[in-house]
């Protein structure tokens, strides 16, 4: 049997930091990065592509977020 980890990751904003997405990249599968609003930003977003780029087995999605601030 195969089993795929997925991790929603990337929602750092600003100064505030959530989660250590550099420890567990290299053990998920597919990633969904925050895109705004309640968790993740433009700087966090780019961040976490370049990073998910140094493990080539790693699917990446959006993970889009509601207008609720």
């Amino acid at each position: 049997m195969d089993v795929t980890i997925n991790c929603d990751i990337g929602e750092s904003y600003g100064i505030w930091k959530m989660g250590n997405d550099e420890e567990i990249m290299p053990h998920i599968d597919l990633i969904n990065v925050a895109c705004g609003f309640h968790a993740g930003d433009p700087n966090e977003m780019s961040k976490t592509i370049k990073l998910a780029k140094l493990y080539p087995h790693i699917k990446v999605g959006a993970h889009p977020d509601l207008p609720d601030l």
